[in-house]
């Protein structure tokens, strides 16, 4: 049986906290777990299920059958949820609006970005455009990749910066740069000393990962079974600062984006060795909402950004490189490829 009802009537009486409950439960709905909405709005797990039954109590009617795993809602809760969506992104717009006009008011660009763009010339890049736009600032806010969309969606950050950036009905991409990946593996490793190596002589390595639960992880996992190649997993972490300090320490090897390594290498703490035979890029953009227009500021910052891209032959827009380097190559005893010192 479907119900259909006109939340919108009941607007002018709901308080801002009540508004946070209804993005909570919008939340649960849309994840169908109390687990991960309490992780979208930093709440504990106990919190998220007493907003929603708090809900219920005052509706007086059942909105989640917790019986089921996923959850699933009731008839009723279907259409609660149907009603409260609209509502909640309305407000988020409404309060993203006043935010974005006081940081017009103030020249100021917030920026939402996953933690792994500041290993790169991200701080070089924002003092060359405060120093072109003097009544600019710009601030920086390295998070979660979840917490970025969340920043974007309700108006604290007016872009954000992701790893495999996704458009949805809330937000649009721009695209920014390509990062290639490459082997990272400590220098006493035996594909150390190569110049390239083959995919399938990673088969069977240790490895070191990122948590299962990210974009990045999967296009791995999937890059190696097209591969046909086989790695035992030892350790996985949601951020490549971990990774690289677990590499660097012999737990295993790992395939990371060749920018957030310069440091390490220049250091001699680990060695990044290119893929032979086939490219694997991790593609960055830029997200914001739609239906909102970026500020003037804002959209100088990002026009930087893309420029410093297509300079440096990173931009994510341009065809991606078909199979090897142009690097000749030949075989070492151990079958290991090696790039011949004519082509270095």
């Amino acid at each position: 049986m479907e119900y259909s009802l006109d939340i919108k009537k009941a607007a002018g009486k709901i308080s801002p906290m009540q508004f946070e409950a209804l993005k909570v439960f919008c939340d649960v709905a849309r994840q169908r777990s109390f687990s991960q909405a309490a992780l979208a709005n930093e709440l504990t797990q106990s919190a998220v299920s007493q907003i929603v039954q708090q809900l219920e109590r005052r509706l007086g009617v059942q909105l989640v059958d917790r019986t089921t795993r996923p959850l699933q809602l009731t008839a009723l809760g279907k259409a609660y949820y149907e009603g409260c969506q609209g509502l909640v992104e309305r407000y988020q717009e409404l309060e993203a609006t006043i935010r974005q006009a006081q940081n017009q008011l103030a020249g100021t660009v917030q920026v939402a970005a996953i933690y792994s763009v500041g290993l790169g010339d991200m701080g070089q890049l924002i003092e060359r455009f405060q120093a072109q736009q003097p009544q600019a600032r710009v601030h920086i806010e390295y998070l979660h990749p979840d917490r970025v969309n969340e920043k974007v969606l309700d108006g604290t950050a007016d872009f954000g910066l992701v790893s495999f950036p996704k458009a949805s009905r809330q937000l649009a991409v721009l695209p920014w740069r390509d990062e290639t990946m490459v082997l990272a593996c400590p220098p006493g490793h035996p594909l150390a000393g190569n110049l390239a190596v083959r995919p399938d002589e990673l088969d069977g390595e240790k490895y070191v990962g990122f948590n299962k639960d990210l974009v990045i992880r999967r296009e791995v996992d999937r890059f190696f079974r097209d591969q046909e190649v086989g790695v035992q997993v030892t350790l996985e972490f949601d951020n490549i600062e971990n990774i690289k300090k677990a590499v660097e320490i012999g737990a295993g090897v790992a395939l990371l984006p060749q920018p957030t390594l310069c440091r390490e290498v220049e250091a001699g703490t680990l060695v990044a060795v290119p893929i032979y035979g086939t490219r694997l890029v991790r593609p960055l953009g830029i997200i914001h909402r739609r239906r909102h227009l970026l500020t003037a500021t804002a959209t100088r910052l990002i026009d930087m950004l893309r420029q410093s891209a297509e300079r440096n032959g990173s931009a994510s827009h341009r065809p991606p490189a078909i199979g090897a380097s142009r690097k000749k190559v030949r075989r070492s005893r151990n079958g290991s490829a090696r790039a011949s010192k004519k082509a270095v």
